[in-house]
């Protein structure tokens, strides 16, 4: 019996161990960007990378701990079953029981460390998390302004520097201009030639600015206007609070609260303390759900005689979709009081233990329920098998077909033999299987993510489910790659575990000439994602962004931004430059209110003149902006050189029309390539942050190639597993690509902040894994 507790606690270990990795995967890398947008935008050390994705991980476990429990016993049991090991072992002796207790002791372990992570490393992990955060973003917020943008994260100030050039500890600045908006009707204008600045340590900058000038009105007599110069002077500005940008929780505050504070606050009759008794239970029923899936999966396990780990991976998507709507729905009408706490928390645990061990007696004594289960298997692998004949059928149809013979024919073409047909149809059934594979956890994660919202808005399941249709194509276009890594992994790991590779070279072919299909097939996925993304993709992704915002209960967004208060113009060579201030733009009739128009100086940035009107409009007969009800100042130096009020005028040097105002804030992922690249030309000349847009705009190309990067990274790592399974091959895949989105990441982060050339952010990655994959290729032997 001891031998049989070892052989089944490694299968069931194994597999454990890998779906936890391939489940913190698929909810880690969520997040991943906007951690390293945090780390790279604020000059992290090292040490605070690795304190940002260790915090991080902990909340991550303890959703992902009772995942792998299921699906270690489900996958370990079917592989059993299915080569008939299971019917060996109780043939030995070895009862339905007698496999719980030898699970019970990874379930028991697990549900220890889960129950460990919840209750202490979690709370402590979120706690230090913000702590973290917070200290970033307050001591390196000098280093997020960028050059010739308006910076709007002050508090009360808005900030435009006309060149930044960072140093260590501090960040000097050329041409400055801040305006201070505690009077946002009459703003405080200050203009600086130069200015050190420097973190202040208490959550504000220290601003030393040099060479400038200070314009003030007061804000109901414009009569009353002081010019001051000074030769240098010291402006403390405090920082703006933000949310947090990593949690993205309303409740991240009771997540670090320890458990000695939530027991406190649960024994008082408020809200508050109601929220704190739910998360206290959510942190014990968790770990708890490592015992009762446990109980659900050796049954199953068991019984999935003829569908082999295929049976075992779709029963694992299956039950967890089920445990953790339960456990959700439960959890927010529990919130809303119309369900009893104990009940709404621990509910998915009540019914899940039931159904297992109504399904374990059901197993040891035969009966109805249990076989219907058993028979899933063999519905499972002859759907499988009839979708592969399917294949081969439509492929052999089409390459009878007289057109693509003749073609053939004509071109003397040797390509594709029969051989490529064989290795793509491998390739691209395991490409498809991964691919959907993946699409329904995502689907899932992305389901229980709203569930909370859904229920609280009351949101239409129709609604939902156009939001999950539109989502399910850019989760095609993300996964894609992955995809290609892995079926490239699984297939070429196949052919080599099964000697098929070598009787390949055994007639003469060479590996090159073996991979060349996948390698086309691969290309050929880079084309159509690159299309995809051209035609398809941001149509979806704005609809699916716009249900996302109903399912949320927001207002009714549009991507328009009729209330953009500052812009830069358009400067022709050897021309005065203009700031607009405006306090609001009907873009509809082309009427401004409350504008202000600063002019500086061609050669310098000194301010020679300001225009303010209650209201402007556009004459479209004389293609000029009609200013009503306001003035005009005209400085020299320190001094007003005139001052003219007037009722109505109109000014030849301010030429920008009505559609250069009408910015639109569109996300990159909203937009084709065509369209993003004019998007980045109209904005880059008023004064808006493009440095992330044109990293997007390079991505768009880069990305797709990333499918044909992995296929050639792929196959030499396929080859060097040897005679190890597929599931070594899917380790290998998560671990290139945890490696690859890490340092993609990062460079298009370090893009994103200015600190690399736009080209180098978008294309190192792809050609760092081109360049490891291709050599890595040329040294395996042919």
């Amino acid at each position: 019996m001891r031998i049989f507790r070892r052989y089944i606690l490694g299968e069931v270990v194994s597999h454990a161990l890998l779906g936890c990795v391939l489940f913190t995967f698929v909810l880690f890398m969520r997040d991943l960007g906007r951690i390293l947008e945090l780390v790279v935008r604020n000059s992290a050390s090292f040490a605070d990378v690795a304190r940002i994705f260790l915090y991080t991980l902990p909340n991550v476990f303890t959703v992902t701990i009772p995942m792998a429990v299921l699906v270690g016993i489900l996958l370990g049991l079917s592989r059993l079953a299915s080569d008939s090991e299971i019917t060996a072992m109780r043939a030995c002796g070895v009862g339905v029981f007698s496999f719980v207790r030898i699970v019970a002791l990874l379930a028991a372990g697990a549900w220890v460390l889960g129950l460990f992570n919840t209750m202490y490393v979690a709370p402590k992990a979120t706690e230090a998390l913000l702590n973290l955060e917070d200290s970033l973003k307050s001591t390196q917020a000098s280093f997020e302004v960028q050059p010739r943008v308006f910076y709007e994260d002050f508090r009360n100030y808005v900030l435009y520097v006309q060149d930044v050039r960072a140093g260590a500890g501090a960040s000097l600045w050329h041409r400055v201009f801040l305006a201070d908006l505690n009077q946002p009707a009459s703003p405080l204008i200050t203009t600086s030639e130069q200015a050190v600045v420097m973190n202040g340590g208490d959550g504000s900058l220290h601003m030393r600015l040099r060479d400038g000038q200070q314009h003030q009105i007061a804000p109901n007599d414009p009569n009353q206007y002081n010019i001051s110069t000074f030769g240098e002077m010291s402006l403390p500005i405090q920082i703006s609070t933000q949310d947090d940008v990593h949690l993205g929780r309303s409740d991240t505050p009771i997540l670090a609260s320890s458990n000695s504070v939530l027991w406190a606050r649960s024994r008082m009759h408020t809200p508050a303390g109601r929220a704190a008794w739910i998360e206290l239970n959510k942190r014990l029923s968790y770990p708890a759900a490592c015992l009762v899936l446990m109980l659900v999966a050796v049954p199953l396990g068991l019984s999935s005689k003829r569908g082999g780990k295929s049976t075992g991976f779709v029963l694992t998507i299956v039950l967890v979709f089920v445990y953790y709507f339960f456990s959700s729905v439960g959890v927010a009408l529990a919130k809303q009081q119309k369900i009893p706490i104990i009940v709404g928390v621990w509910g998915a645990n009540m019914i899940f233990g039931l159904a297992g061990w109504l399904l374990l007696r059901q197993m040891s004594r035969g009966g109805v329920a249990i076989n219907i289960f058993s028979s899933i298997g063999l519905g499972i692998s002859k759907t499988l098998a009839r979708f592969s004949r399917k294949n081969t059928l439509v492929e052999a149809h089409a390459m009878q077909s007289s057109a693509v013979m003749r073609a053939r024919r004509a071109l003397r073409s040797r390509f594709p033999l029969i051989l490529d047909d064989y290795v793509m149809r491998e390739f691209l059934t395991n490409f498809f299987v991964i691919l959907i594979s993946f699409l329904m956890l995502s689907l899932i994660f992305n389901f229980f993510e709203l569930l909370g919202d859904i229920i609280r808005n009351r949101t239409a399941l129709v609604t939902v489910g156009d939001y999950l249709l539109n989502l399910i194509p850019f989760m095609i276009y993300q996964l894609s790659p992955l995809c290609v890594l892995i079926a490239v992994l699984v297939t070429f790991g196949v052919l080599n575990r099964s000697s098929e590779l070598v009787a390949m070279k055994a007639t003469g072919t060479s590996l090159y000439r073996v991979v060349a299909p996948v390698l086309v097939i691969a290309a050929l996925i880079a084309l159509s994602l690159f299309a995809f993304d051209q035609w398809y993709l941001p149509a979806a992704n704005r609809r699916q962004d716009a249900l996302r915002a109903v399912i949320k209960g927001k207002p009714a967004q549009t991507f328009l931004r009729p209330d953009r208060k500052w812009i830069f113009g358009d400067q022709k060579p050897g021309e005065p430059s203009h700031i607009f201030y405006y306090q609001f733009f009907d873009a509809d009739h082309d009427v401004f209110a409350n504008i202000t128009v600063f002019e500086f100086q061609p050669d310098s940035f000194v301010l020679q003149r300001r225009i303010f009107a209650a209201s402007a409009h556009w004459d479209a007969a004389s293609s000029q902006w009609i200013f009503e009800r306001g003035w005009q100042r005209t400085f020299t130096g320190d001094t007003t050189a005139s001052y003219q009020p007037f009722e109505v005028s109109s000014f030849a040097e301010i030429h920008q029309p009505p559609s250069y105002f009408k910015k639109e804030e569109r996300q990159a992922q909203d937009m084709s390539y065509s369209q993003l690249h004019g998007y980045i030309n109209d904005l880059r000349q008023s004064g808006f942050d493009t440095i992330r847009l044109r990293v997007q705009l390079n991505r768009k190309v880069a990305y797709p190639l990333i499918s044909l990067v992995m296929a050639i990274l792929g196959v030499p790592f396929a080859l060097s597993m040897g005679k190890r399974g597929s599931l070594t091959g899917i380790a290998v895949a998560i671990g290139v690509a945890i490696t690859f989105m890490l340092i993609s990441g990062f460079f298009e982060d370090m893009g994103n902040v200015n600190k690399l050339p736009v080209i180098v952010a978008a294309w190192s990655p792809d050609l760092l894994f081109a360049f490891i994959g291709s050599y890595l290729l040329l040294r395996t032997p042919t």
